[in-house]
């Protein structure tokens, strides 16, 4: 009899429980690891709230953004140029010419180049002294020939170290670069001195947007005439 109360005791507390709505917690053990689905889904949480290192920018970088503008524009001689004398075979003229240039010899003269800066010294014989009206009637006319897109062609009377002397600035296009295939805008300085039946036609030329005015005068006034 006794049993058996006891039996339907447990019985009715075990609907009593039921009833409410209430069942006994599971119990983890002490020290368990989280399971694989539960660390997979903390690892998505933490990836989507912190952006990923490959899409953070470099400091200072703009996506899309053009290149910086260089500080020194293509064309620039360094004032740390050093310049040497050079006489044109068969002449009685020394010009100053950077040192280290790569050189080349014409018929006439010679060609200085470096990067995109060239001097070219060429030595004539003529009878009569060039003018601001024959340089305009015939240099101009022969550069408009053989010079792409010339523009603004100017022709004045100057003076050098050495003397008076005819300029003749102008632009024009360099001729195309057989490895790049760039093709530069240049400003040229075309300087024409005269002495005893001796013609000396110095030019200077580089990119437009190149500041080369100290090394230009430097070259240009260090015209001498030998005895």
């Amino acid at each position: 009899m006794t049993t058996r109360l006891c039996a339907l005791a447990a019985v009715g507390a075990s609907l009593a429980l039921t009833a409410c709505g209430t069942t006994a917690p599971a119990t983890t053990p002490t020290g368990s690891a989280p399971s694989s689905a539960a660390t997979a889904t903390a690892s998505t949480s933490s990836v989507a709230g912190s952006p990923s290192s490959a899409a953070v920018p470099s400091a200072g970088a703009v996506p899309g953004a053009a290149p910086a503008t260089e500080t020194n524009p293509p064309g620039d001689i360094p004032d740390t140029t050093a310049f040497v004398d050079f006489t044109p075979v068969g002449s009685r003229v020394v010009v100053k010419v950077p040192e280290g240039w790569a050189r080349s010899s014409t018929s006439s003269g010679a060609v200085f180049a470096d990067k995109l800066n060239q001097i070219r010294i060429r030595v004539t014989a003529t009878s009569a002294a060039p003018s601001v009206a024959s340089v305009t009637t015939t240099d101009v006319v022969a550069l408009r020939a053989s010079v792409a897109k010339l523009a603004n062609p100017q022709v004045s009377q100057t003076t050098r170290t050495a003397g008076p002397a005819v300029l003749l600035a102008y632009e024009g296009d360099s001729a195309q670069d057989p490895v790049t295939g760039k093709v530069v805008r240049d400003g040229v300085q075309q300087y024409v001195f005269y002495r005893a039946g001796t013609r000396v036609d110095l030019t200077l030329s580089g990119p437009t947007n190149a500041d080369n005015v100290d090394p230009w005068n430097t070259v240009s006034n260090s015209l001498r005439w030998l005895p």
